[in-house]
């Protein structure tokens, strides 16, 4: 998770990133947690992951599980999270109905052949699934091959972060409108 966001799990929760995260996996109600994320495996061996998760749920989250498994960092995870308020408060714009990608990585010798897409397919059909009105997701201004890849699937920039002329882009808002799905009887 923290490759997928480029570093920001590190620098939230320090050295022990990777073992607070582990430890916080297995509880429900996060945006960290087992229930929002697939795996993609070759040979038993995770070579990519995706995490995502409705509008809807996100504003159901607890940082409860994560900070108890951060022990003695959960104050550095605060700190930072007061730091960076003006990138959280991102997630606090996916609407209600859309489905969000939180993040998704694949291990660098793995990455051309094809798991992102099986990754962002899985997630798509997830998201239809569930009734979803739109699939979206927040990149990074300067990862022109996320950005590529996700424009493949058929995602559009619909915003971008900061959205002032002063200050550089940081983040790319994707999103691409899910098909309203009608039941019909035989």
């Amino acid at each position: 998770m923290d490759q997928a966001a480029e570093g920001i799990f590190g620098f939230m929760l320090g050295k022990n990133a990777d073992k607070i995260i582990a430890r916080a996996f297995p509880e429900p109600g996060h945006s960290l947690s087992f229930e929002h994320v697939m795996f993609a495996e070759l040979d038993g061996v995770v070579i990519g992951m995706s995490s995502s998760f409705t509008g809807e749920q996100h504003r159901s989250f607890s940082e409860e599980p994560l900070s108890r498994a951060a022990g003695r960092s959960a104050l550095r995870m605060c700190c930072v999270e007061v730091l960076l308020w003006p990138l959280w408060r991102i997630l606090n714009t996916v609407a209600e109905r859309d489905f969000y990608l939180q993040g998704l990585a694949v291990e660098s010798d793995q990455r051309g052949s094809g798991i992102g897409k099986v990754l962002i397919a899985d997630a798509e059909e997830r998201a239809r699934h569930g009734g979803a009105s739109r699939f979206c997701l927040d990149v990074s201004e300067k990862n022109e091959v996320a950005r590529k890849l996700y424009a493949s699937r058929g995602l559009v920039v619909s915003s971008r972060w900061p959205g002032s002329k002063l200050l550089p882009t940081l983040l790319v808002r994707m999103t691409m409108d899910l098909p309203v799905k009608l039941n019909r009887a035989e």
